[in-house]
């Protein structure tokens, strides 16, 4: 299906033998992994390099995903914002149960992209239609459990909407399902300066280990100042090859 996302250039986007995208997880923390204060204040821990930043990677992408619990929380666009204008990612919820009100800011700019949400089977018909009405496309796939069956949706996305890159921007429910199923091959971690303390939301959920030999390793494949804010590149690291066996990382 012929979608903006396709006129995508940069040589990572090209389409592969993998049944799904390319997944960059993006995080903006404090510099201790916090995304929000205990009370949910989230606005703004990085500064406006950073931000800027983060719009350079939407417009990069074919695809931005948020879970729903972000999408009500924060009620973002996920539009790439910058001058001059930019191809605009394909915008995606995923939302189980179809709690995404109509009047939030997705729902009433599905005139500037494609915005799509993945719920599972067996919602209500009055929420679809409350949806689809603003424009949006609801696509229904299996329920496990926490939500939706998530490699169905990754499928999906590459093999119907040209989703070969998917920026994934939280929350750390999300972040913690991605990584504990070694799902995100990419890291963009923003920094700010500052401390929320234990209290803070976490940008990555439990993982459940129970063995540090569990926990999955990245590489540092870049690191840039931004302002005030840091902002580091991570690659997987793949099973065969240790952190202690790979070269040293530029700075």
């Amino acid at each position: 299906m012929p979608t903006q996302a396709a006129t995508q250039s940069p040589q990572e986007n090209a389409p592969s033998a993998s049944p799904r995208p390319v997944i960059i997880l993006k995080l903006a923390t404090s510099l201790d992994g916090r995304i929000a204060t205990a009370t949910g204040e989230s606005r703004w821990i990085t500064g406006e390099l950073a931000r800027a930043k983060v719009h350079r990677l939407r417009a990069d992408s074919d695809g931005v995903l948020i879970g729903s619990g972000t999408a009500l929380s924060d009620d973002p666009e996920l539009t790439a914002r910058l001058k001059p204008a930019a191809k605009q990612p394909v915008r995606i919820v995923l939302d189980t149960d179809l709690r995404l009100p109509s009047t939030s800011k997705l729902a009433r700019t599905t005139d500037q992209g494609q915005v799509l949400i993945y719920a599972a089977r067996g919602v209500e018909p009055s929420a679809v239609e409350r949806l689809t009405a603003t424009g949006a496309k609801v696509v229904f796939v299996p329920r496990s459990m926490g939500g939706v069956e998530l490699e169905a949706v990754f499928e999906d996305l590459k093999t119907n909407w040209a989703v070969n890159t998917l920026l994934v921007e939280g929350g750390g429910a999300l972040a913690a399902s991605l990584i504990k199923r070694g799902l995100v091959d990419r890291l963009e971690w923003f920094r700010a300066p500052i401390l929320l303390g234990e209290e803070g939301r976490a940008a990555i959920g439990p993982l459940q280990l129970k063995h540090l030999a569990d926990a999955p390793a990245f590489k540092k494949v870049a690191s840039r100042q931004l302002g005030p804010d840091l902002w580091e590149t991570y690659e997987k690291v793949s099973a065969e090859c240790s952190p202690e066996s790979s070269p040293p990382s530029e700075k």
